[in-house]
């Protein structure tokens, strides 16, 4: 099943250049506008970019933005140790056929990208579940676009994403427990 998945959406590639252009770009690059936009967002959301004293409101609202922010780092370094100990082959390795759109040398389960990107998604959903819902989207693209670029199987991503909710659930979780421990303890 896997394979059949993997090959229904990298037969769409190496058909027009302007696609394979626009995966490269989804998988790639818009990855980084992602980082960029959820950042952005979560200053002006809390008017800390606006304010006039924008360092004493982000001393006030740090916690949240680092927290969606230690949420991508942290899945994404479980996901590398993951890769360390599973040993799965890309695509390309697997497949003579298969041209990947993007080089990529190293093992695929799970997909650090899609670990990070939902882990991020759903660290600002607990937060901001409109917001939450936008960027679980961005992952989901950009999960499809390294599906279709050829560097990852579609086990890679779901595992991935599965990684990533998890992750971002235990650090709301842990974060809760300390904040519940701090105010018992005073």
């Amino acid at each position: 099943m896997n394979n059949i998945i993997f090959f229904f959406f990298y037969n769409l590639a190496h058909k027009i250049e302007f696609f394979d252009k626009f995966v490269v770009f989804v998988a790639h690059i818009f990855p980084y506008f992602v980082i960029l936009l959820a950042g952005i967002f979560l200053l002006f959301h809390h008017d800390v970019l606006l304010s006039k004293n924008p360092f004493k409101v982000f001393a006030q609202k740090w916690k949240e933005i680092v927290l969606v922010f230690f949420s991508g780092i942290f899945a994404w370094c479980i996901s590398q140790i993951l890769k360390l100990l599973i040993h799965t082959s890309r695509p390309v390795v697997e497949f003579q056929n298969v041209v990947s759109l993007i080089q990529k040398n190293d093992f695929s389960f799970p997909s650090g990208h899609a670990t990070f990107y939902m882990a991020l998604a759903f660290a600002i959903f607990f937060s901001h579940k409109k917001v939450g819902y936008i960027f679980m989207f961005f992952a989901l693209l950009i999960g499809i676009a390294r599906i279709i670029a050829g560097v990852h199987f579609p086990v890679d991503i779901l595992g991935g994403f599965i990684l990533g909710i998890l992750t971002a659930y235990l650090v709301k979780y842990f974060h809760q427990k300390l904040l519940k421990n701090k105010e018992t303890n005073f």
